[in-house]
């Protein structure tokens, strides 16, 4: 039986199942984060309530900005892990400017390495792979979305 194949026009639901997988059920790391706080969402990895409800506040937060100041804020491990940022690049790309879309993309490429650095305290070896995947993926959109208006 042959392994299914992703073809360029399913290629976006394939991103989106994953990107979904990541957002909503980050994995159990057991960090709990109380809600109120928006910034916990970023580093809350768990598939608690508490962290899919503080990870969906952050990222409608971050669909929300019109000044899109989120973009040039630096992001770590468990940043990269909760996937909010990488989804928020993604969805907000045809939107960006350039210069935002090249700090997307090098946060994005900065992604694997910083996951497989060692500073990944409290992070699984799935969501440390999770994060990696996305940060690939995202990197990957974001670099045919500069082709193709930034020159």
């Amino acid at each position: 039986m042959h392994s299914p194949r992703i073809t360029p026009r399913a290629k976006p639901k394939a991103v989106a199942s994953l990107a979904f997988v990541l957002f909503a059920v980050g994995g159990c790391s057991g960090n709990q984060a109380a809600l109120g706080d928006p910034a916990h969402g970023l580093k809350c990895v768990d598939d608690s309530h508490v962290c899919i409800s503080q990870r969906k506040m952050v990222y409608d937060s971050y669909m929300a900005d019109s000044s899109r100041a989120w973009v040039k804020q630096p992001a770590g491990p468990h940043e990269y892990a909760s996937g909010v940022r990488l989804m928020a690049l993604s969805k907000k790309r045809k939107e960006l400017t350039c210069a935002e879309l090249a700090h997307g993309k090098e946060e994005a490429d900065r992604g694997p390495a910083v996951l497989t650095g060692g500073a990944y305290v409290g992070l699984t070896s799935a969501q440390v792979a999770r994060g990696a995947m996305l940060s690939r993926e995202v990197s990957r959109e974001l670099a045919q979305e500069i082709a193709r208006r930034c020159r």
